[in-house]
């Protein structure tokens, strides 16, 4: 199912004479230290709203601060322009308080745009005139709004079989403010947001689709599609090329499905050869995490629809760099099973002879996503990378520690810091966790080299053990980091800012982050 698209373009017209829907303004909420004569609760209305201001005779935040209005973060109030400028209605979004001598953060505006862009569904045509700085700062900031509006407007297409009245179509078109149109950076900025965001819309459709709909083959098959169509080299191991090949953990934990495993691996090769380094994408691809053997309670079992959430990003993240095109060899491996419990299920207390020629001792089957990523880790390095990301919704235990916004990332400390600053740049965020030695003693084997989990199934430090084990299956040149998207990759509550409920895409916008860094900088 393919959600409705947004288009994005740029204008340097006066905001308030723009033949648009709705014009969307920025206000800011008052700060303990406003300037002298401001009245007390009065809004503070952001740059790039003067001429929209003006036209209202100085009485728009009054008016909007009749409304409810309060500058907080993300708060959308309409109010009917009556023919005061062009556009029907004047959209306010909240920015919070205003920055002391700056521009409000761009995760601030790519959160406002979002919010904005979803407030104003039903509407054919909408004009964003939020606060853009003029110095070196711009990019980020125009980058931030453009991903936000083109995100926030997003909608799963879904499976209704009844038109719904009161379920308003998304935005179709966004026009963004800017001192001018022309300018080549911010022309560029245009052209990444849309490669950008159109790759997390789609990680989004994969992870929104209904299980039943996307088992192994047919999500490899469309993985497939729309990497050939991009340009992407594109390798696809089907069950007897598993089994071939070697790869016991994709093939223990798909033999309990009618529906058989799959390992997709798509390449992306720069012209000339780029920088001369080579980067490894690597996501977790279960497309239905029933816990197999070792079953999940049936309380929100639903979810598990997207725990193959680190795949589909993985997935998505690739088409965008086939049409960003960084000076760096990038290759996405995405390992895919559906784990079930039947019959021919792999059990607890069976032993694993994993792609890397290591043996696996099973003593949860729920622990699944760690073996499929482990054979195409193994893959990965085998094939030669300098640089290792892999992204899964792989523990509760990273819930439980960092919460539903933020990812847990392990691994080598340096990359592991590269990925922070990514996730801070990109409004993905993300916390170093370690990996400590005692972890790893307590997942010793007795009949093994390693146990799946800790021997004793003690769930202290659950999301630690997991990056324990994918540890083991890289190799010792190999720069790595696992981010443990568990809460990041889905949102099942309601929606915020440009999350909307289900896929959030995360971490696209961060993988493709660090690409660049690495295309850079080595």
């Amino acid at each position: 199912m393919t959600s409705p698209r947004t288009t994005l373009s740029l204008v340097d017209t006066d905001p308030a004479e723009l033949a648009v829907d709705a014009i969307v303004i920025g206000v800011h909420s008052q700060t303990t230290e406003q300037e002298a004569g401001s009245p007390a609760g009065a809004l503070l209305l952001a740059s790039g709203a003067e001429s929209i201001a003006a036209a209202f005779d100085g009485k728009l935040t009054e008016t909007l601060a009749l409304l409810g209005a309060t500058g907080g973060p993300g708060e959308v109030i309409k109010l009917a322009t009556l023919g005061t400028v062009t556009a029907p209605v004047v959209t306010a979004v909240g920015l919070g308080p205003e920055p002391s001598g700056a521009a409000p953060a761009p995760e601030t505006l790519r959160r406002a745009a979002g919010a904005a862009v979803r407030a104003l569904a039903g509407a054919s045509r909408v004009a964003l005139a939020l606060p853009l700085p003029d110095d070196a700062d711009a990019p980020a900031a125009l980058r931030a709004v453009t991903e936000g509006a083109l995100l926030g407007g997003y909608r799963f297409a879904g499976y209704k079989t009844k038109p719904q009245p009161a379920r308003r179509e998304p935005v179709a078109e966004v026009l963004v403010a800017v001192p001018d149109a022309a300018d080549a950076t911010a022309q560029a900025e245009v052209t990444r947001a849309q490669a950008v965001a159109g790759a997390v819309r789609t990680s989004r459709d994969w992870v929104n689709t209904a299980p039943n709909e996307l088992r192994p083959p047919s999500f490899a098959e469309a993985v497939s599609a729309a990497a050939r169509e991009a340009g992407l080299g594109v390798e696809v191991l089907d069950e007897a090329a598993l089994a071939a090949g070697g790869y016991g953990g994709i093939l223990a934990v798909g033999q309990g499905s009618e529906a058989p495993p799959r390992l997709v691996k798509l390449t992306y090769t720069p012209e000339g050869g780029g920088n001369g380094k080579r980067v490894a994408l690597v996501g977790k691809g279960i497309t239905f995490d029933t816990g197999g053997i070792s079953i999940k309670p049936a309380q929100g079992m639903w979810e598990m629809k997207s725990d193959m959430a680190g795949a589909a990003a993985v997935g998505a993240a690739m088409l965008a760099v086939a049409a960003l095109k960084p000076s760096v060899a990038v290759t996405g491996y995405l390992p895919m099973a559906e784990n079930m419990p039947s019959g021919t299920s792999y059990r607890p207390g069976d032993v694993i002879t994993m792609y890397s020629g290591k043996r696996v001792e099973v003593l949860n089957t729920d622990a699944e996503g760690r073996m499929i990523l482990a054979d195409a880790i193994a893959r990965a390095c085998e094939d030669g990378a300098d640089y290792l990301f892999e992204t899964s919704t792989l523990t509760g235990g990273q819930v439980i520690a960092l919460g539903k916004r933020i990812a847990g990332v392990m691994g080598t400390p340096e990359l592991c810091e590269r990925v922070r600053a990514a996730g801070d740049a990109t409004g993905e965020p993300a916390w170093p966790m370690p990996l400590p030695d005692d972890v790893r003693k307590g997942m010793d084997s007795e009949v093994a080299d390693i146990s799946q989990v800790n021997a004793g199934m003690d769930r202290a430090g659950h999301m630690l053990q997991g990056g324990v084990f994918l540890r083991e299956f890289v190799t010792d040149d190999v720069a790595w980091a696992h981010i443990d998207i568990a809460g990041p990759g889905y949102h099942s509550g309601e929606a915020t800012g440009y999350w909307t409920k289900g896929g959030t895409g995360v971490p696209v916008r961060t993988l493709l982050h660090l690409v660049d860094d690495v295309a850079a900088n080595g």
